[in-house]
C-alpha cells in the first residue's frame, strides 16, 4: 500500500541488543523517532538534505526530487526523467531488478552564489555532476524546473564514492577513483563546473592484493596516524597522505584487512587513547560490521560489532542481534555524549528479492551507541538501538540536525522509498 506523502507514523528505537562480545547490554529506554514517508517509490539510493529555496528551513532531495521543510508535503522536480531507449520514462526505477539513476547526493554551494547545489554519483564507473540551483526564480516549492546539469568527473567508479575534504583546504574532493587507481578528484574553484582533475594515489597495479574496479566496495577517508593530513581507507589498508600535498608519487599503502569492502569507511579514535581506529561493516552484500582498535605499533585488531555469518546474527524479538548487506554508514553522534555513533542499516533488495544474504528480511535502519568501558575487549563496547524495521539503507544516507532541536535525524532514500526520522 502506498503511503501519501507527510503521513507520520512513529518508530520507536524498539530495545537494545547486540551479536557480540562487544556489545553486551542490557534493554534500555531510548529515545523515540518520529517516522515520516515522504514517498514509497523508488526514485533513489541516497539522500541530501540543504534549505534549496531559502526559506530558513532544510529540504530533502533524493533522486531528481525536493521535498521542502518543515512539513515536507510540497514536492518539486530539479531534473527531468531519465529515459529508456524508447523515449519512455524509467522512474519509478524498478526496486525488484531495477537501479536507479541516484547512487548518491550531496549538497553543496558549488558555485558559490549562496544557494546550495546538488552534487549526484549517477552509477558506479558513470559520471558525477552537478545539478545548480537557479535560485529564487526556480527554487521555490511546488515549482518544477530544471536545474542546468555539469558531468565534472566522466567516470567515478566506486560503490561508496563520497564528497570529503582531502587536501585540508577547506573545500571538498570528490572522494572517486577511477581507471583501476585509487585517488580523489580535485575541483577547480575558480572555475567549478569544469571538469575535475583526478589524483591518483596508487599505480594501476597497486599493492593491495585487491583489484580496483568500478564496483569496488569499501572507501573512506580520515587522519589514520595522527599527523594533521587525511589518509585514504579501503578494505586492504590505508594510504597515508605525504607531506607534500602537490606530489604525484603514489602514496604508502599500510596494508590491513578490514573486511571484504562495506560502506562508508571512517577513521574514529573509539576506545579514546590518542589513536584512531576504523569502522567498517565488512561485506556490503553480506553480515559483518567492526571497529578495528589501532595499536601502537600501527597494527589493527578488529572488535566485532555484528558478526560475520548469518548465524551469528540470528534474531529473535526477546534479543535482536544483527542484520546483513550494511552497505551505507555514517558516524553521527546520535545521543549528544560527545562520541561518534554508528548509524547504518540493512541495504533494501541490492540485488533483487532473491540475492545477497537474507534479502526478504526486514529493512532494519538502526544506531549504534558508542560506549567507552575499559573492561570490554578495546576498551570500548557498542549498545545497538533499533530505529525502525521497515526502511533500512540505500547506498548513501544522510544524518544530521534536519531542524533546530539540536538533536540529530536520519533521512533515507532507497528501493523502498524515501523517509525521514526526527528525533524527538
Amino acid at each position: 500500500m502506498t503511503i501519501p506523502a507527510g503521513t507520520l507514523t512513529l518508530g520507536l528505537a524498539l530495545f537494545t541488543h547486540t551479536a557480540s562480545q562487544d556489545a553486551r547490554t542490557s534493554p534500555t529506554a531510548v529515545p523515540a523517532f518520529v517516522k515520516q514517508t515522504l514517498s514509497k517509490d523508488f526514485v533513489a539510493e541516497g539522500c541530501c538534505v540543504a534549505d534549496f529555496d531559502r526559506d530558513g528551513h532544510r529540504d530533502v532531495s533524493a533522486g531528481r526530487f525536493i521535498w521542502f521543510g518543515p512539513d515536507f508535503t510540497a514536492r518539486s522536480a530539479f531534473a527531468a526523467p531519465r529515459l529508456n531507449d524508447d523515449g519512455t520514462s524509467r522512474e519509478p526505477y524498478r526496486a525488484d531488478t531495477g537501479y536507479s539513476d541516484y547512487f548518491e547526493q550531496f549538497a553543496y554551494d558549488f558555485t558559490g552564489d549562496g544557494w546550495s547545489d546538488i552534487l549526484v554519483y549517477a552509477w558506479p564507473g558513470s559520471d558525477a555532476s552537478v545539478f545548480v540551483n537557479p535560485g529564487a526564480t526556480a527554487a521555490a516549492r511546488g515549482v518544477d524546473a530544471e536545474w542546468k546539469r555539469h558531468a565534472i568527473f566522466d567516470v567515478a567508479d566506486g560503490e561508496s564514492p563520497d564528497l570529503v575534504d582531502v587536501t585540508g583546504d577547506g573545500k571538498p574532493e570528490l572522494l572517486a577513483f577511477t581507471g583501476g587507481q585509487f585517488g580523489f578528484a580535485e575541483i577547480d574553484w575558480s572555475n567549478p563546473l569544469a571538469k575535475a582533475r583526478f589524483r591518483a594515489i596508487t599505480t594501476k597495479s597497486p599493492d593491495a592484493d585487491r583489484a580496483i574496479h568500478r564496483y569496488t566496495h569499501g572507501y573512506g577517508a580520515g587522519d589514520v596516524n595522527g599527523d594533521g593530513r587525511i589518509d585514504i581507507l579501503t578494505s586492504g589498508g590505508w594510504y597515508e597522505q605525504p607531506a607534500k600535498s602537490d606530489s604525484e608519487a603514489p602514496w604508502v599503502l599500510h596494508a590491513a584487512n578490514f573486511g571484504e569492502g562495506g560502506a562508508q569507511m571512517y577513521a574514529f579514535d573509539v576506545n579514546g587513547d590518542g589513536r584512531a581506529d576504523v569502522v567498517t561493516s565488512i561485506k556490503a552484500h553480506g553480515y559483518g560490521l567492526s571497529w578495528f582498535e589501532q595499536n601502537a605499533d600501527g597494527s589493527f585488531t578488529e572488535r566485532v560489532i555484528l558478526g560475520r555469518t548469518a548465524a551469528d546474527n540470528a534474531d529473535d524479538a526477546a534479543a535482536g542481534k544483527g542484520f546483513s548487506q550494511l552497505h551505507a554508514l555514517r558516524l553521527e553522534d546520535m545521543n549528544g555524549d560527545g562520541l561518534r555513533d554508528i548509524v547504518t542499516g540493512k541495504r533494501r533488495w541490492a540485488h533483487g528479492p532473491m540475492g545477497d544474504e537474507d534479502p526478504m528480511a526486514p529493512p532494519i535502519l538502526a544506531w549504534f551507541e558508542t560506549v567507552r568501558d575499559a573492561s570490554a575487549p578495546g576498551g570500548a563496547r557498542f549498545v545497538q538501538h533499533r530505529i525502525d524495521d521497515d526502511s533500512g539503507v540505500g547506498t548513501q544516507f544522510w544524518t544530521g540536525l534536519l531542524g533546530g532541536d539540536g538533536r540529530p535525524d536520519v533521512i533515507v532514500g532507497n528501493k523502498h522509498g524515501v523517509f525521514v526520522f526526527i528525533r524527538k
